[in-house]
């Protein structure tokens, strides 16, 4: 059965200085290892909360907001990330986020900070901080109404988000390190990050803040681009919420897919279009295939005979579990799949989150293959991607529409090696058993 994806990172790291390559390996949220482990809550209970985190964030990809590059953190979070912090170094735990630029933790003294369990980060105790000037090129990577400036000359960042959460701080540069398993942490001095004394909203009090993965400037990602080679990929498990399954993110040279080891996980990949904001990974959605008939990506959004134009038409993202496609699409789309199941009846979700959901009758359940057309790649996508089990006779669809910016979510890339050549400027699918040995 599917369940919600939220991990925790906790990090394997090969000497940078020889391979450019590191391991994290993910802890699904829902997992006994993982410290939001709630043994009360079900399966339904699980996949409810997971579905409303992805509308909830779905909308703060929205071109209409002003402070889109502030990302997309709040209660919409999916991943953590354990890393140390200072000199001497302070662990943390912060909400790892492909679709944020800025890592932020919580910092002393707060003038409003929201609970959290483990001790905030005071800068004070730390030898290797350092704020960033107001006429840096750090400060000035940040947008003009993100960033401000004190009479001491520190420059400020400021954040807030579709779900009413907040930060501000100070920006600064500190040493963050990862830990390693096969030795010494490595640590990335002169990091940029922020050191927020004023954050509140649906923030977990799990984590410390966010970790930003996207690809902006300031990201983790980005400064790290030299040391990884600019490549990074991730494999999630849709056995990860067991104690069996493993899921991992890979950052570095031998991170992205090779050659196939079998017919079935030959590698395909398709190109990133560069669109503003930067920090979001588009690509073009061309299809979708529902058995064997395929219907075109295009919508007309004004009714007025011109359509949009297709390029960039997706973002694809580990954060959000279910897919959003454009409404108008979604209709045609919605309707072959409803013709193609077989063995079952059509029903209403209970929760009314999901829009396609059917029981399964006497007769066995025959679900369709369903194809995710991009440009140049053609990703098969199992029963497990594109449909979840929301109770012993029930399934549905996990794609619903939207009038936002469609989304590629976590569901359909399950048991799918995903790699990011930022370098190329491509990403790459592969299918492969995500909780065994990459």
């Amino acid at each position: 059965m599917a369940t919600p994806i939220l991990f925790f990172f906790l990090v394997t790291l090969s000497s940078l200085a020889h391979s450019k390559h590191f391991t994290v390996e993910l802890i699904h949220r829902d997992s006994p290892h993982s410290p939001l482990y709630n043994p009360l809550n079900t399966v339904t209970d699980r996949l409810n909360a997971a579905f409303l985190r992805s509308i909830s964030r779905s909308r703060r990809f929205s071109y209409q907001q002003t402070d889109l590059q502030s990302g997309l953190v709040g209660a919409g979070g999916e991943f953590f990330m354990s890393i140390t912090i200072g000199t001497p170094p302070m662990k943390v735990l912060a909400i790892a986020d492909t679709g944020s630029d800025l890592t932020w933790v919580q910092c002393k003294p707060c003038q409003q900070c929201y609970k959290e369990n483990g001790p905030i980060f005071d800068k004070k105790k730390s030898s290797t901080y350092k704020n960033e000037p107001c006429d840096s090129r750090n400060c000035h990577t940040l947008s003009t109404n993100e960033r401000g400036c004190d009479s001491k000359d520190i420059c400020k960042y400021r954040y807030s988000y579709g779900d009413q959460s907040f930060t501000k701080g100070d920006v600064a540069t500190e040493t963050i390190s990862i830990g390693s398993a096969s030795g010494s942490p490595v640590s990335f001095p002169g990091t940029v990050f922020g050191c927020g004394y004023n954050n509140g909203g649906n923030f977990d009090e799990t984590g410390s803040g966010i970790i930003g993965l996207g690809g902006g400037q300031l990201s983790l990602i980005s400064q790290l681009s030299w040391s990884i080679s600019n490549k990074f990929s991730y494999c999630l498990s849709h056995k990860s919420s067991t104690m069996n399954g493993t899921s991992v993110i890979n950052l570095g040279t031998n991170s992205i897919p090779s050659g196939p080891s079998k017919e079935d996980s030959v590698v395909i990949s398709t190109p990133l279009v560069d669109k503003e904001p930067r920090t979001y990974y588009y690509l073009t959605l061309e299809a979708i295939s529902v058995g064997k008939t395929k219907i075109p990506y295009t919508y007309n959004p004004n009714d007025d005979g011109i359509f949009s134009d297709k390029s960039g038409n997706i973002i694809i993202d580990s954060g959000t579990t279910l897919t959003l496609l454009d409404s108008g699409f979604y209709d045609r789309f919605g309707a072959a799949v409803e013709e193609s199941v077989t063995g079952a009846k059509r029903v209403s979700d209970p929760q009314g989150l999901l829009s396609h959901c059917f029981r399964a009758g006497k007769e066995e359940l025959g679900l369709p293959e369903i194809t995710v057309h991009f440009t140049g790649a053609d990703v098969r996508l199992s029963p497990l991607n594109a449909f979840v089990k929301v109770s012993e006779d029930m399934v549905c669809l996990s794609m619903i529409p939207t009038t936002d910016i469609a989304i590629y979510g976590n569901f359909a890339q399950m048991d799918f090696l995903v790699g990011y050549d930022l370098e190329m400027r491509t990403v790459s699918f592969q299918r492969m058993d995500c909780s065994g040995n990459l």
